[in-house]
């Protein structure tokens, strides 16, 4: 007699849903780890994993938070800096009894009213603590947004490709449709508006309904900036063809270049002026796990509201009820990032400096990582404008493909295997993030090591070297 979890009684869209960050490739990395080979995982944007340093200060104030007996030992000056101490005392007072206390479910009132200020000192105009959510990391938000906007699966979302897999797999598992728009490899994966036009047509055509849109800037896997003129042009189609806009702007605080600074979706929308920007709906995402924090493992983040009507917000927090609240230490690492220290502070000039050599680095290893393959024979690279990620377009050999076909292998799964088995360096398909027919990318951050990344970058040279050799036909297969 079958049982209710037995794989052919469980529900169709678990099965459906992918997530290729940590799919194949992952498994085998991680079973090659097992058996004592070196893996660098950069199959996923985890900076810490890594090898980057936490910041002193956040880490200071979150022991305090978490052992506040610490304030009363009479030697606490002697371990922790003034301004640490009485941002500790700061955020538990925020609290009805600790970091072991649930909190409200949209997060502490304390810590939203933090998150409000910092919106508004970054676009100029007001932001309403009352619209902001905080979750367990960014993911979280995307997903009880998602879940609110998905009704069934004629309902539609038009997300980037290439795409950041939460979007594909969430849509899946919330029984919704996918509907791709292309980014423009050859324009720095730019965005082009035509494109998104044809991409609604096409859904309509199949009885589609689009409800929202999903931008990610700076880009993942891609690393572009978008510009204000492409921010501009975003907003009045989703104006246009009433669509909830959802920015995910979580790697704000990485970008690599002076020509296009980040700016957010909200701010754009608010410049704009007139009807659409009291009547355009959109969610903006954002996460202490990127920039030069990285904090991954602690799950803080929020999601800004823009003209979503009352009743709907009271909605949304219903759901978050259901999981009584976020998990405090993310909310105060959140409360950290977003009301950060400040000239004259005691901790401010360390900040300042590890924060600063973490994003200088960052710049100049996104530098190494696009120059070595765009060094490689069959590799092109656009640079990493913003993000944590180098998207390399693979051009692989007729027979490599052929090859792959008869392992029974997606092109570029069998390309990064190998490349995972000869080197130990862990990637992640293009395949998994969504590219045109024929084309093969993969996935890697630039987050290992600046001083291991030479020699990464050498390892990745020789096999590519090898594996291109071994799969070329040197008769009538054009090398670059």
């Amino acid at each position: 007699m079958s049982k209710p979890l037995d794989y052919d009684n469980i529900n169709e869209n678990v099965k459906k849903c992918q997530y290729a960050v940590r799919g194949e490739l992952y498994l085998r990395a991680s079973e090659l780890q097992k058996e004592g080979k070196k893996i660098i995982f950069t199959n996923v944007g985890n900076p810490h994993a890594l090898g980057q340093k936490p910041l002193t200060f956040p880490r200071q104030v979150i022991a305090l938070c978490q052992a506040p007996f610490l304030l009363e030992d009479p030697n606490v000056g002697l371990l922790f800096p003034a301004d640490a101490i009485a941002r500790a005392k700061h955020y538990i007072a925020m609290t009805s009894g600790g970091l072991g206390a649930y909190s409200d479910s949209r997060g502490l009132p304390g810590i939203r009213k933090e998150v409000a200020e910092f919106i508004q000192r970054r676009d100029g105009y007001p932001s309403d603590p009352e619209l902001i959510f905080l979750t367990d990391g960014a993911s979280k938000g995307v997903m009880q947004i998602l879940n609110t906007v998905i009704r069934g699966e004629s309902d539609g979302v038009l997300v980037p490709v290439p795409q950041y897999p939460l979007y594909s797999a969430t849509i899946s598992l919330l029984g919704g449709s996918l509907v791709p728009y292309y980014l423009e490899e050859t324009a720095n994966w730019g965005l082009d508006i035509n494109n998104l036009h044809q991409s609604v047509a096409q859904a309509r055509y199949k009885g589609i309904t689009v409800r929202a849109m999903v931008i990610i800037n700076p880009g993942n896997p891609t690393g572009q900036c978008l510009s204000v003129a492409n921010l501009k042009e975003i907003l009045k189609f989703c104006y246009q063809e009433n669509l909830v806009l959802l920015g995910d702007e979580v790697y704000q605080q990485n970008v690599y270049q002076d020509e296009r600074p980040f700016l957010s979706s909200k701010k754009v929308l608010m410049d704009m002026g007139g009807p659409i920007s009291r009547e355009l709906q959109l969610v903006s995402f954002h996460t202490v796990s990127k920039g030069y924090w990285g904090e991954c493992g602690q799950r803080g983040a929020y999601f800004e509201m823009t003209n979503i009507p009352p009743k709907t917000v009271e909605e949304i927090y219903k759901v978050a009820s259901i999981s009584l609240s976020p998990n405090v230490p993310g909310q105060i690492f959140l409360g950290l990032m977003v009301n950060p220290l400040k000239p004259g502070d005691i901790s401010y000039e360390r900040f300042v400096r590890e924060s600063k050599g973490i994003l200088e680095s960052l710049r100049r290893r996104a530098q190494i990582m696009t120059d070595g393959f765009n060094s490689c024979r069959n590799v092109v690279c656009n640079f990493t404008e913003g993000a944590m990620y180098s998207f390399p377009q693979i051009r692989l050999p007729p027979r490599a493909i052929e090859a792959a076909n008869q392992a029974g292998k997606v092109p570029d799964v069998f390309y990064c295997l190998k490349l995972l088995e000869a080197t130990g360096i862990s990637t992640v398909p293009g395949s998994g993030f969504g590219q045109k027919e024929g084309v093969f990318h993969l996935r890697t951050t630039i987050l290992p090591a600046e001083e291991e990344m030479p020699a990464i970058m050498e390892s990745f040279k020789k096999f590519n070297d090898g594996f291109m050799d071994q799969y070329e036909d040197h008769t009538g297969y054009s090398r670059m």
